[in-house]
């Protein structure tokens, strides 16, 4: 009989070589559910697997990052946008000597509570509904309950913490003020999803012809660079040598920061404020920012005054009407929330407000 190696043992002995400050997956604070250790991969390995499986994560190719709907092959979609951030996060991660498969399950899982029409769908959800609504916490929702029909995934807490904890605060590109991880990688997923953001949503600005490259901040791309590649390798480069040198490696017995040095900082947030001021704050003044939130405030009245009409696995997750339709319009892709609105206003008699 053969005798079959357990590969996750080797794995989880070759983490004994990353940073004192890394998490390491042997010592994970655990499932909700406990389960049988896989004898291929790590606890984290198996949570990165569970999220891109789930179906959620699929649905992500077809959710707005910036431009809503977009009929152009080369927008960013929140699934191309979660797959550069993970990208992003497992080179830092390298770099740093952290755990990265931590990093990547947390950034894969970060973004799939975020809703149809990107964040002008979420800012409508929490005007509407009366618990608020944001992305972060929705996305928690999923993986702990939503997914597999009311089972969730049962993620690690490391894995759960981090994907919690990936918001930001407006006011920095390090989001001070926003979410705490309480991992080193956690803190990773927050930096590289607003390395990502930054530098594609200013190649589909460009691509939308609302800016060209000549519009950017002059005193940001001095610093950062003058190219799509460029500012991303600046950035990055920056975060690994600035967190390097904060503690852990040079320096003993003191935990390392993910941070950037001051000048790569300022120039990303005049990046980051250019955006705000030239590129999402149009999108107010744009008609199809009005239609997605006519649709979404659509729906929410239409669902919570015919509940009967949710899909009948939505009532498994709530014993409130308004949560239900909640989870249901924010599980929603781009076009299935169109075609749904458009399909229900035709059984609305004329005259009837909703």
């Amino acid at each position: 009989m053969i005798r079959q190696l357990n590969i996750r043992q080797i794995i989880e002995a070759r983490e004994e070589a990353l940073s004192p400050y890394a998490a390491k997956s042997k010592l994970s604070q655990g499932r909700v559910r406990q389960e049988e250790p896989c004898p291929l991969r790590t606890a984290f390995q198996r949570d990165r697997d569970r999220i891109i499986h789930c179906k959620s994560f699929r649905r992500l190719k077809h959710k707005t990052q910036v431009f809503i709907a977009p009929l152009g092959d080369h927008y960013v979609t929140r699934l191309t946008h979660t797959l550069e951030v993970s990208q992003i996060g497992r080179t830092i991660s390298r770099a740093l000597n952290l755990n990265e498969d931590l990093t990547e399950a947390i950034c894969l899982g970060h973004d799939l509570g975020h809703t149809p029409f990107g964040h002008v769908g979420e800012e409508v959800l929490n005007e509407l509904y009366p618990g608020g609504f944001r992305h972060n916490e929705q996305s928690l929702r999923i993986v702990d309950l939503l997914e597999k029909d009311g089972h969730g995934l049962n993620l690690t807490w490391e894995v759960r913490d981090g994907i919690l904890n990936h918001s930001k605060v407006r006011v920095d590109i390090l989001g001070e003020g926003g979410g705490e991880p309480h991992t080193l990688e956690g803190e990773v997923c927050k930096v590289a999803d607003a390395v990502a953001y930054i530098n594609h949503d200013i190649g589909d600005a460009i691509r939308a012809g609302i800016i060209t490259e000549g519009d950017l901040p002059l005193s940001a791309i001095t610093v950062l660079g003058n190219t799509h590649s460029q500012r991303i390798n600046t950035m990055v480069s920056d975060i690994i040598t600035t967190s390097r040198a904060t503690a852990g490696y040079d320096i003993i017995n003191e935990k390392p920061v993910i941070n950037m040095s001051h000048e790569v900082l300022t120039a990303a947030n005049v990046l980051r404020d250019f955006l705000f001021q030239r590129v999402y704050n149009l999108r107010s003044a744009m008609e199809q920012t009005e239609q997605a939130k006519e649709v979404t405030r659509f729906l929410y009245r239409y669902f919570n005054n015919n509940a009967d009409q949710l899909p009948d696995e939505y009532r498994l997750y709530s014993n409130d009407t308004e949560r239900r339709v909640v989870d249901y319009i924010a599980g929603m892709t781009d076009q299935y929330a169109l075609r749904t609105a458009e399909e229900l206003k035709k059984q609305v008699p004329p005259g009837l407000a909703i």
